[in-house]
This record gives C-alpha cells, structure tokens and sequence, in this order.
C-alpha cells in the first residue's frame, strides 16, 4: 500500500487528502516509480481551485512533476531500468496521472535520468522552469546587448530565466512588486531588479538598456500591466505570457506593439517538449548548463509529504524565492 493524495473536490489546501491504495502494475509504456520528492507548481494549485483552462473528472490524483526511483517497467519500455534514479516531466495533462505521494504509475515518456551530482530535491525541480524559461533563448534568442525583462523573478521559472539569460551573454532585469526580494534576487545573479510597484519600469529599463528598450519580456501574471511590459520592449521585441495568474482578462497590447513591430504572444513549455528534436536539443542544453555551473536550482523551502497542504499554502503565499519542493 501507499499514500496518495487523490482530489476528491476542488477548492483551498485544506482538501487534499490522503489514501492509501494499492499501486498496481504499470501498463504498456508507463513506469512504477518510487516517489522521493516533488517539485510544486502554480498550475496544480490552479487547477486543485478550479481555476485552470483544462477539464477536470473527479476524483482524480494530481501533481506532474517528481523525483524518484524506478520500481517496476510496463511492455515496451526502454532506455530505462528498474533502480534508475528519474525525474518525471509534466509531460501528461493534470489529473490523468498523479505524483503526489510515496509512489506513482506514470507515462515512460515523461521521465528523464536525474542530472548527475543533484539531489532527488533540485531533480524534482528543474524541468518545468527551464522548458519554460526556455522560451526567451529558443525563440526571441536573446545574447550579448540584449536585456530580458523577467515578471516574477522570484518564481523558480524566473530565476531559471534570470540564469539563462546571464548565460547567453544577456542583462537581466528581474521584476519584483516591491524591493523586499531585491537583495536576494541580486544575489541569485539579476543583474538589475525593479520594484514594479515602487518604480516606473518603463523608465528604469530604458536608463538600464540606453534607450534602447528589452529585448523580451517574459510574463507569467498578464492582466493590464502588459502594456507596460510592452512599452518597455525595444523594436521588434517580444512580450511572452506564459500564465494568467493575475486572473484578470489579459488584453492586446496593440499600440505599444504597434509602434515598435513588437509581437505579443503565449507560450508553455510544451511548445519544446511536444517536439521531439527541440525537445532534445533542449534536454541537453540543460544538462550541459547544470554540469557547468551555468544553471543551478533554487529550493526555497522543502516540505515532507505530510504537510503538502501547508507546501501549497506556502507556495500560494509568494513568500518564495524559488521551488517549493516536498520530500517523501
């Protein structure tokens, strides 16, 4: 037997509740995987609330991205062999699979080797940030000159960006309501924080960048600030929403991205890893980044399992400065 959370009902943390089931032997193309621990996300939060974009039957288990060891191997299963140490992707639709909890079946195509030399923590925490930082290196491809506006920054995908883009050669302007994670962003590597609300981002990014305006920007609130973050681009910019926290109607920026040829467009990390050769190229570009020093995971507080409401309050409370991961 083991304990699973399985969502009987949509609402705050305090529905989460555990049972104990009994795992039964992985189908064609799944793996049994022994859970260590789990990396939390504003999606599973969202849809635990009933406030994510994808339909949902009740009940169901929950949570898509996780550390462990494999167990047992359905039929037709390879490169993978029972004991190997994994990380499990978010590559499957929430509610269809589940990680929350000591164990799990899950796809065989969303596993990957844990990255050699990190713990099972920082191995639960890695892929969704940087699949989904991603976006400002595969598409608006900024480097050296280029400055990345990043919405967020204390987030573990805004920290992934604020690496990625120090890497490329990139300024990073990590963007903070106000200057109480200053310090402890600049220490994380931003090389220029703003305090969006105590500061004119517009102005501070235009004195940072001489005029010239970011390259990108990368939004996970969306809401009316866009036209901010839009007024902030330099030509031919890119503005990306990569999520709606702010729950509000997100409009079109049209003017700001008029006047400037800037494009405004969404994005999730799947847009790489429902493509198998980007999807590739990008598991190694993360690999490489991770043995060299260039990325490096940010847990900010860990949890066991049996406090995994409490982790979602905590994650829910924006007083993090990176993942919120629970320990099995």
């Amino acid at each position: 037997m083991a304990k699973v959370v399985r969502l009987q009902q949509q609402g705050g943390p305090e529905v989460l509740q555990f049972q104990d089931v009994e795992i039964q032997a992985p189908g064609p193309g799944e793996a049994h995987v022994k859970i260590e621990a789990i990396g939390l996300n504003r999606s599973e939060a969202m849809y635990r609330a009933g406030r994510y974009p994808v339909p949902v039957t009740l009940p169901c288990l929950i949570g898509y991205e996780a550390a462990g060891t494999i167990l047992r191997l359905g039929d037709g299963v390879e490169g993978f062999a029972v004991g190997d140490k994994v990380s499990i992707v978010p590559k499957f639709q929430l509610g269809t699979y589940g990680v929350w909890g000591e164990e799990a079946i899950v796809p065989a195509h969303a596993l990957l080797p844990a990255p050699p030399g990190l713990s099972m923590a920082e191995a639960a925490s890695i892929w969704m940030q940087y699949m989904t930082a991603m976006a400002i290196i595969e598409v608006a491809e900024v480097g050296i000159g280029d400055a990345a506006l990043i919405r967020a920054a204390s987030s573990s995908v805004g920290i992934a960006a604020i690496q990625l883009a120090n890497w490329a050669g990139a300024t990073s302007i990590a963007c903070t309501r106000t200057s109480a994670k200053a310090d402890a962003l600049k220490a994380l590597g931003a090389a220029h924080v703003v305090a969006t609300e105590e500061e004119d981002l517009v102005e501070r990014t235009m004195e940072i960048t001489g005029g010239k305006g970011a390259r990108c920007a990368f939004d996970p609130v969306g809401g009316p600030y866009v036209f901010t973050l839009a007024s902030s681009l330099e030509a031919r910019g890119i503005l990306f929403i990569y999520g709606g926290l702010s729950e509000t109607e997100t409009p079109y920026a049209h003017w700001p991205c008029a006047m400037k040829g800037a494009s405004m467009r969404g994005w999730v990390a799947s847009e790489i890893w429902n493509h198998p050769e980007r999807y590739k190229k990008y598991q190694d570009v993360i690999y490489r980044g991770l043995a060299e020093g260039h990325l490096k995971p940010v847990i900010s507080r860990a949890f066991p399992l049996a406090e995994i409401a409490e982790a979602n309050r905590y994650l829910e409370s924006n007083q993090q400065v990176g993942k919120v991961v629970v320990t099995v």
